[in-house]
């Protein structure tokens, strides 16, 4: 997964996060572990830190919980607004 920190840059708090396209199939080399669920419809979800069921639609991102138990979607504009790519070598 490629990394992210949070605007304004915060050097110490950076997250592994990718964008979820289920008509892609992208899941990095199954880095988040995700079902398919039925809320009344089929849907896929990944699993947050406090064993919530977390719907994930295309297009979200996916980003890991700070202590690596869960993970949590978020929308791609909000992501846009709150987090910028980390140059991996200045990591």
């Amino acid at each position: 997964m490629a990394k992210f920190r949070k605007k304004p840059v915060a050097p110490n708090e950076i997250f592994e996060a990718f964008q979820w396209f289920e008509s892609r199939g992208v899941n990095p080399n199954n880095a988040v572990k995700h079902e398919l669920v039925d809320f009344g419809r089929a849907a896929f979800c990944v699993t947050t830190a406090h064993g919530q069921k977390a719907i994930v639609v295309d297009g979200d991102w996916i980003m890991a919980e700070p202590d690596g138990r869960g993970y949590y979607p978020i929308k791609p504009d909000i992501f846009a607004n709150r987090y910028e790519r980390v140059n991996e070598q200045a990591a």
